[in-house]
């Protein structure tokens, strides 16, 4: 549904904006915690999967964790085809600290906007 796009994609780029709020207030969890929420809303939406996947490897390049550096790499790779097949782990926060393909709790406050996964 259309009204169901739009309000993940507000919400996405909200958590976004409140990411680059707390990076530009030197608060790097905080900055991170919000691109976590950003990933989940972002997953059946392609391009903002994948463009919350860049803004994951900008953090990790920024911090110099190599880690996180590689585990964004291969999340560039399967975030994209993931979205558009719908075969992506639910709930999932995207970063290299879980698995991939684990599937995750939905934040209380972002289960109302992902429906088909509660």
């Amino acid at each position: 549904m259309k009204q169901d796009r739009e309000r993940l994609l507000q919400v996405w780029a909200n958590e976004r904006q409140l990411a680059k709020d707390a990076a530009a207030q030197g608060d790097s969890a905080k900055a991170w915690a919000h691109l976590e929420r950003a990933h989940i809303v972002s997953q059946p939406l392609v391009l903002a999967h994948v463009r919350t996947h860049v803004a994951m490897l900008g953090h990790a390049v920024s911090h110099r964790d190599g880690h996180e550096i590689a585990g964004q790499l291969f999340r560039l790779v399967v975030a994209g085809p993931g979205s558009l097949t719908g075969r992506y782990p639910v709930g999932n926060t995207g970063g290299a600290n879980v698995s991939a393909f684990l599937v995750m709790d939905i934040p209380e406050d972002l289960r109302p906007l992902l429906p088909a996964s509660s």
